[in-house]
């Protein structure tokens, strides 16, 4: 804060200055003009000349300083000047240059032509003098400092963006840091481009050109500053620039399609996310803002990694009301902050507990009244279920069906339960409780559709948490749905922060099999088609996302290496630990007994749902239930081989 308080004195400093220097060079500008006319002789000007000289020219500096004002000459940093600035500069000279003119032949009287010509023409250049003189000096200055440069970068990108980071990093000095690095040479994919100078700096060739030119202008770093460079490109670029030992930084997406100014300290490091080059997921979200403006959401698990992501992406569309439900309170804090900062008009709930407490939940439901529900509250584990395989069952199975059984109770419109693909063919106790889940998931929506609800069991853990009061045949109308997909970049659970913790304790990374592989898709993608798949849900589906192509956990593992500045296998060892109880080679998508149905969107699929007896698979649900609490886990781990008939585990 103190310091951008010192730049905001520092620019309204100068910005005093012009003003003051303004005011001078035009009252030395007209004054010039007319000395010039009359011979540079100052007794020849004859004293009505000089006196209307004198009556008009503080009154049309003062107006003239009012114009730059509007015309912004006195807002621009002036290290970056630029051909707007010139333009704006011509503009308001040859404005105000006119009005003096037209003013004095209408009201004041008639000077010499010559004195509004060459007034104008001295205005302008006393205008530039000290504007782009500043800059010019600062080039100047720089240009003498190119031996203390201590690193030799590379510019990709000879676009708008481009040009900005060039400026910034080769002509401006950084206040309080000192300058290391230069701009030496620039590659372009526009061969129109080849062989030009920008700024003096050379633009050698395409991103063919690049391993050439790191060895001949010896890079130390590369910058990608392309504004708008599709994923498949900025992967390739990315791929190639690997192949040297130059530090590399991109521009992030986030600036591309921006005006505004762009500086070598808005460059980032690059990201797995960067080296995976997945494509962006652009959709026509208006069926999501249909389906959320005006109503009350409720997120469950909406302090996690997909849960948070939810809330984030729910309230730019403006919900009447927004509930955040969590058991972990620093999560759920975190959020609810951040929110609320982000998005102050919004009203915004955040409560604590959990989806297995039915009268907690169901006190949700009763005095909020969601409209729609996303399930995401979930242990997600893999190894940490195997050795707590009842914990499962209570949270995701157990959690699930009184969240479910309490979305129908109270009316709410649309249940969406989060899954994932180790649902699929599940050889691990995680897996088989989420595709526990999507059957819960599924008997709830059949039982709705046939009317019979009150066959649906409360499922309530003691004696006295309540009866199945208020639930009648035909009184329900909630459409329930399953989203599944599979990894996402950074979430809880994920590979890619454990290794980042593992890199920065020196390694070794530790690695299951080194032929395993996962779908992945950022967190802001999945929760994307999460909502358009729950916008364009009618009940009963389970939802596929489209991953993508799978990548080897090997590849990802040596990319973070190298992305830290290391070398794997000499800086960071990779240990192979073996398979973990119940983890695979591969995810699977699909079952095998399941089909797979098309939708408008081609980054969404429907799986046609197996079908399974609704009443045996309640009586088994109950079972289950029973066997979790009584904490026997070889029993529970039995009775989930019963209820999911391709459970391998």
């Amino acid at each position: 804060m103190g310091r951008l308080i010192e730049k905001l004195k520092h620019w309204h400093t100068f910005a005093y200055f012009l003003i003051v220097y303004d005011f001078f060079a035009i009252g030395i500008s007209y004054f010039l003009a007319l000395w010039i006319r009359f011979d540079c002789v100052f007794s020849q000007i004859p004293k009505s000349i000089w006196d209307q000289y004198v009556d008009t020219i503080f009154v049309y500096a003062y107006i003239t300083l009012i114009i730059y004002g509007v015309m912004g000459l006195y807002k621009s940093l002036w290290r970056y000047v630029s051909f707007y600035e010139l333009r704006q500069t011509i503009y308001s000279v040859v404005l105000t240059g006119g009005l003096y003119y037209v003013i004095t032949i209408l009201f004041i009287g008639r000077f010499p032509i010559s004195y509004h010509v060459f007034g104008i023409v001295f205005q302008f250049f006393f205008a530039v003098l000290i504007r782009f003189g500043f800059r010019f000096v600062t080039m100047l200055r720089n240009s003498y400092s190119t031996l203390k440069v201590k690193k030799n970068v590379m510019l990709i990108g000879a676009g708008y963006a481009g040009r900005m980071v060039l400026r910034d990093l080769n002509f401006v000095k950084v206040h309080d840091e000192k300058k290391d690095a230069r701009i030496v040479c620039i590659i372009d994919d526009n061969p129109d481009k080849w062989d030009k100078c920008i700024d003096g700096v050379q633009v050698v060739g395409g991103r063919d050109s690049i391993l050439a030119a790191v060895e001949k202008f010896k890079i130390d770093e590369i910058y990608i500053v392309i504004g708008t460079i599709s994923s498949k490109d900025k992967r390739d670029i990315i791929a190639i620039c690997r192949e040297t030992d130059c530090v590399i930084k991109v521009l992030p997406a986030r600036f591309g399609n921006t005006a505004r100014m762009i500086t070598a300290a808005n460059l980032e490091n690059i990201t797995i996310e960067d080296v995976l080059g997945r494509a962006p997921i652009n959709l026509k979200q208006e069926d999501v803002a249909r389906q959320l403006r005006d109503k009350v959401v409720l997120v469950t698990g909406g302090g996690g990694s997909i849960g948070s992501e939810l809330c984030r992406q729910i309230a730019k569309y403006e919900p009447k009301q927004l509930i955040i439900f969590d058991v972990y309170e620093n999560n759920a804090y975190d959020i609810q902050l951040e929110l609320r900062k982000a998005y102050p008009m919004l009203d915004l709930v955040t409560l604590i507990g959990s989806v297995r407490d039915a009268r907690r939940i169901e006190s949700v439901f009763a005095t909020y009244h969601p409209n729609i529900c996303y399930h995401a509250a979930a242990h997600k584990h893999v190894p940490l279920m195997e050795d707590s395989p009842c914990e499962a069952i209570k949270n995701n199975a157990v959690g699930t069906y009184k969240t479910a059984y309490a979305a129908m109770k109270y009316g709410c419109d649309r249940f969406v339960l989060i899954s994932t693909d180790k649902a699929v063919n599940p050889t691990n106790v995680m897996g088989a409780t989420k595709r526990i889940c999507e059957m819960i998931i599924q008997t709830f929506d059949h039982m709705v559709r046939i009317h019979r609800e009150d066959l649906l069991p409360a499922l309530y853990t003691h004696h006295d948490d309540g009866e199945n009061v208020g639930v009648t045949p035909g009184s329900g109308h909630t459409e329930y749905v399953a989203v599944r997909f599979g990894n996402v970049l950074g979430s809880n659970g994920s590979v890619v922060p454990l290794f980042k913790k593992q890199i920065a304790e020196g390694g070794p990374i530790t690695l299951t099999h080194k032929d395993i592989i996962r779908y992945f898709m950022t967190i802001p993608e999945a929760v994307s088609l999460v909502l358009k798949a729950g916008a364009n849900a009618s009940g009963g589906e389970i939802f596929v996302l489209d991953m993508g192509e799978p990548v080897k956990i090997l590849d990802l593992a040596r990319n973070m290496i190298q992305l830290a500045g290391l070398k794997p296998d000499v800086d960071i060892e990779i240990e192979y630990i073996g398979l973990r109880p119940g983890e695979k080679l591969y995810e699977e998508k699909l079952m095998s007994e399941e089909g797979l149905k098309e939708t408008e969107n081609n980054l969404i699929h429907v799986a046609e749902p197996i079908k399974f007896d609704s009443d045996d698979f309640l009586d088994k649900l109950n079972k289950l239930m029973y066997v979790a609490y009584q904490n026997d886990a070889v029993e529970t781990v039995q009775t989930i081989r019963d209820t999911v008939s391709t459970f391998t585990g």
